[in-house]
């Protein structure tokens, strides 16, 4: 079995559900020990009792990543839990509401930005000196393919993937020389409860048309992004930093 994570500490923020729990459940598989952080503890929990069934090593520490006081507390219990930190994955996210940009309110605006690029800014604030720390190591946010494609009623959405890509690529440049690696994932239509949310429960019919959005002929799965975060998070990206990696069943090859 493969252990390319094997003494590692990973952080996977929104690691409750969807691509934070298939990644959590990926790292701790290939050796890592995994705190997984979320709002929604029951979830959290039901991760961790996985994770630990399977003979790993993971802990749920409870965060709400637009809060500052709350980030730093998440990073001192990770470190403070495993002994230090060398990998981390902002996944946190929010989908908000489809409406034409006209009917935009503040109070959505804020709630979005709040969570997507905020909580991306403060985990990066709070992760990179704990890092340091360890002499080094990787983080990955969630960007979208909404954060380099636009989608009509989407439009605080597509900002928010905007800056996270942004906020990547800034802070890459920033620590590049002192052994930090970060880089972005963006991923197309994932079968999550974010999409379920956006596009209505999964049938045949809504099968057909978000698999129709895709070249590849279909939407993807947690797994696949999970596979794209452990590849950035490894040394066999280890000349890799800055950079958006799509995940994206050929979407922006149209």
């Amino acid at each position: 079995m493969s252990q390319r994570f094997e003494n590692k500490v990973a952080l996977v923020t929104g690691g409750t559900s969807g691509i934070g729990r298939a990644t959590a459940i990926a790292f701790a598989r290939e050796g890592a020990s995994v705190v997984v952080s979320g709002r929604r503890e029951k979830e959290g929990q039901e991760v961790v009792q996985l994770i630990t069934a399977a003979g790993g090593k993971a802990r749920f520490i409870q965060a709400d990543v637009s809060d500052e006081a709350q980030v730093a507390t998440l990073v001192e219990k990770t470190v403070s839990t495993f002994g230090r930190l060398d990998i981390a994955f902002n996944n946190a996210g929010v989908e908000g509401t489809i409406t034409p940009t006209t009917g935009v309110t503040v109070k959505e605006y804020q709630h979005i930005f709040d969570i997507n690029v905020k909580g991306v800014l403060l985990s990066l604030k709070h992760e990179i000196p704990a890092l340091l720390k360890s002499g080094g190591g990787s983080i990955v946010n969630t960007a979208s393919v909404l954060g380099t494609h636009a989608m009509p009623n989407f439009a605080i959405y597509n900002a928010s993937k905007f800056a996270v890509i942004g906020l990547t690529k800034t802070a890459a440049l920033e620590v590049a020389a002192q052994g930090i690696r970060i880089n972005s994932v963006s991923p197309a239509v994932i079968q999550t409860d974010m999409v379920t949310r956006a596009f209505g429960p999964p049938s045949e019919e809504s099968k057909k048309a978000l698999g129709a959005m895709h070249p590849i002929g279909r939407h993807g799965q947690p797994d696949e992004v999970a596979a794209a975060v452990l590849f950035l998070s490894s040394a066999e990206a280890s000349f890799i930093t800055g950079h958006d990696l799509l995940v994206d069943g050929g979407y922006n090859a149209k």
